[in-house]
């Protein structure tokens, strides 16, 4: 299982921009193979423009599916237009202690 967290800072008018957009993709990606988790979070301080997104993938190569589609692509390309700040990735798994 993976873990993906992606924080992402926008332009302070480009905020409601990525909301329509991610309300809009969230239920293509979730039906993607693989993907059993996906949210989007923000950052709790007031007017706060940085988010994150968090998704569980059943393996690496579903990811990868996902990440090499076309989908992902168009998607990404017209987030990156709203960022403010170049975006941060993180693929992680849960480490289990005994």
């Amino acid at each position: 299982m993976i873990k993906r967290i992606v924080k992402l800072t926008f332009q302070e008018d480009k905020v409601a921009d990525f909301l329509a957009l991610y309300e809009a993709a969230s239920p293509r990606i979730r039906a993607f193979p693989g993907c059993r988790h996906l949210e989007l979070l923000q950052c709790t301080q007031p007017g706060s423009k940085v988010f994150f997104t968090f998704s569980t993938w059943d393996s690496q190569e579903h990811l990868d599916h996902y990440r090499f589609s076309e989908f992902f692509k168009d998607t990404w390309s017209r987030t990156k237009a709203l960022f403010a700040e170049k975006a941060e990735a993180w693929s992680v798994t849960e480490w289990m202690v005994d």
